[in-house]
C-alpha cells in the first residue's frame, strides 16, 4: 500500500490545534493510515491528574476502533511546529497491538518499522505461550 505521507502529516498537525493542553501547553497531533484506506486522528488530552492524560497516540487508536478497526500502516505523530515526534513507550506498546512489526512509523530519524521502534515486543504470543 502506498503511504501519503504528506496527508498524514497534514492531518496529524491539523490535531494539533484540537490538543486539550491547559498544563504543558504541549500540543501534539496523530495520525495513521489503516489498511483499507481510512485515515483515522487524535491529539493529546491532558487531565490535572496527569496521570489519566491521554496522549495523542491513545486517540488514534481509539478512533481506529470506534471507526471498524483493521490494522494500521502506516503512523506519524508531530508537535505544533509539524517536527515529528516519537511515541511515548506506552503508545509504542499501542502501536504495536494495532500495527504489528511492520507498521511504518516515521520518526525524528525517517520511517522505521515498528519492529525496529520497539524491538523485542511483548504481545500476544508471550501470553498464548503461557496460557496453553
Amino acid at each position: 500500500m502506498d503511504v501519503d505521507w504528506q496527508r498524514l502529516h497534514d492531518v496529524a498537525l491539523a490535531m494539533t490545534a484540537r490538543a486539550y493542553v491547559p498544563y504543558s501547553h504541549y500540543r501534539v497531533g496523530a495520525a495513521a493510515l489503516v489498511d483499507d484506506g481510512r485515515i483515522v486522528s487524535g491529539c493529546n488530552v491532558e487531565n490535572a491528574g496527569y496521570g489519566v492524560t491521554l496522549c495523542a497516540e491513545c486517540g488514534v487508536i481509539s478512533d481506529h476502533i470506534a471507526a471498524g478497526g483493521g490494522r494500521l500502516v502506516a503512523f506519524t505523530c508531530v508537535n505544533e511546529q509539524g517536527e515529528p515526534i516519537m511515541p511515548c513507550g506506552r503508545c509504542r506498546q499501542l502501536l504495536w497491538e494495532h500495527g504489528g512489526p511492520d507498521l511504518l512509523v516515521r520518526t525524528p530519524l525517517g520511517v522505521r518499522t515498528m519492529d525496529e521502534v520497539l524491538p523485542q515486543a511483548f504481545d500476544v504470543s508471550d501470553i498464548e505461550r503461557t496460557t496453553s
